[in-house]
């Protein structure tokens, strides 16, 4: 145990933030550089390394959490390192991007604010790649089996390193022009810097990966020709079907999702384009969507220089507590503040969008909307409580509803699916066409990023196994295993 005193002695403290003034200016990461090392020892200590670690419950990843809480309070970050590369491929990426169900989950948040469990973890591994502990770790001798990736999201990523680590000729194939999937082109910049996917693939490459971007199966490559061509198939393709919103005025000009408007800017940041031809500045921007996607949309609106942001969600505000219908060590529904939150803006909730109106040119200029209360799970509109607010652009960010149908990658495969339309699979990650499995928000459904990984690890073994008779790859989950909840 780190400190047998430490979460009596030491309050929760979080990274700090830049002021906004200063950030809205820029695409850089909202945390004040170096701002957690002078303090995430004493954080560390927190850890109680309880007898039974209920955080290992709340990650699907199985991360050794109070042993690298432990390295770290006497920072020993190689040794840090390794434990937490011993269940994770992507840190990095977890600890800036993931909602952390582990802290929901710690035992010290019974009674007191948790572990600062996810910048423990930011720690560690900016330090390992600090101190050069992140090297490439190539196979030993090769299985002259090959394996071909669909997808470099963090699912497939995490697949296909760990394949390639197993011995295994792997290539990763992305229908975009750079690889990390959402992670590149989903998540903003001031989020996560894409010089942590860089380096990522750099490792991966040294190690034996082979990417293809620009190629998109279904079209550029036809699925069963690619099935032919390897010994194995992983679908790591995500869920990028995005939920409409079938409402009148919605061809208008202006009105897009999320994964329309969100991309766009990130290529500004790449250097691919001077000014996004879907941009904020000057508008009144309303974000339809409550969530961490429509977040995103807010923050990146601010930096676009918009007049006005608004949020909408259909849902109720949360407390600020959790409800007694969502008892630790579940991961509960609590009102959240984002940085962009932070930055400005108004959030309305229990509201639904009833109509879009637009000028004589075909623009939207206003959202119509109406108050509502749910009744039998649905949600009913409140007579009287119509108004109208000032939209330009409008962002759609309410979710995903699966895997793209449209690109025949389903069809030519021959896939079935679930009833939730994801891709069925059997206990190894398996579909119903040998040698083809699947890992990710195509096989789940729209997820966190660190069940993707998860996902994709467990994946990886049935694959393995699939390819040799045998596996010692890591399994942390099975594709029936789900969040921590009630």
């Amino acid at each position: 145990m780190a400190d047998p005193k430490g979460f009596l002695n030491h309050e929760r403290e979080i990274a700090k933030t830049r002021p906004v003034e200063e950030r809205v200016k820029d695409w850089n990461e909202v945390y004040q550089p170096g701002s957690l090392l002078p303090i995430i020892s004493k954080q560390a200590s927190r850890c109680m390394d309880c007898g039974i670690p209920f955080c290992h419950n709340g990650c699907p990843l199985g991360n050794l959490i109070p042993e690298w809480n432990d390295y770290a309070y006497r920072e020993d970050w190689t040794e840090a390192s390794e434990r937490l590369h011993a269940t994770n491929n992507f840190p990095e990426f977890t600890g800036r991007l993931c909602p952390a169900p582990c802290e929901a989950a710690c035992v010290l948040g019974i009674n007191q604010p948790p572990v600062t469990i996810k910048n423990v973890e930011v720690s560690i591994i900016d330090k390992a790649w600090d101190n050069g502990d992140v090297t490439p770790q190539p196979p030993e001798r090769l299985s002259g089996k090959t394996v071909a990736v669909i997808g470099s999201g963090p699912a497939g990523l995490a697949a296909a390193q760990q394949l390639t680590r197993a011995g295994h000729t792997v290539a990763v194939y992305e229908r975009a022009d750079r690889i990390g999937g959402l992670l590149r082109y989903g998540i903003p910049e001031f989020k996560m810097e894409k010089r942590h996917i860089n380096r990522r693939i750099e490792q991966m490459r040294a190690e034996g990966t082979k990417f293809r971007t620009e190629v998109e199966i279904g079209r550029d490559l036809d699925a069963k020709k690619l099935r032919k061509r390897y010994d194995a198939v992983v679908i790591a393709a995500g869920a990028t079907t995005s939920r409409d919103l079938p409402v009148p005025g919605r061809e208008l000009n202006g009105i897009h999702f999320a994964m329309e408007y969100l991309p766009l800017a990130n290529k500004v940041q790449e250097g691919d384009l001077t000014v996004a031809p879907i941009s904020a500045e000057g508008k009144h921007v309303v974000v339809i969507g409550g969530g961490d996607t429509g977040a995103d949309c807010v923050g990146t609106a601010h930096r676009q220089g918009a007049a006005s942001v608004t949020q909408l969600e259909i849902m109720g505000k949360p407390g600020d507590e959790r409800n007694a219908n969502q008892p630790w060590p579940t991961f509960p529904m609590l009102y959240k503040v984002t940085s962009a939150h932070e930055e400005g803006g108004e959030r309305i909730y229990s509201v639904s969008t009833t109509h879009f109106e637009g000028d004589e040119d075909g623009n939207v200029q206003w959202l119509h909307l109406t108050e509502v209360e749910f009744k039998d799970g649905r949600p009913e509109p409140k007579p009287g409580t119509e108004r109208k607010i000032p939209a330009q652009l409008v962002t759609l960010a309410m979710g995903f509803t699966g895997t793209d149908r449209d690109n025949g990658l389903v069809e030519q495969f021959g896939l079935e699916l679930d009833e939730r339309g994801n891709i069925a699979r059997d206990a190894e990650f398996a579909t119903n066409v040998p040698g083809v499995y699947v890992a990710g928000d195509a096989g789940r459904g729209q997820s966190l990023i660190v069940w993707a990984i998860a996902e994709g690890r467990s994946a990886a073994k049935g694959v393995d196994r699939f390819l040799t008779g045998v596996s010692a790859l890591p399994a942390p989950i099975k594709p029936t295993d789900r969040a921590l909840a009630v």
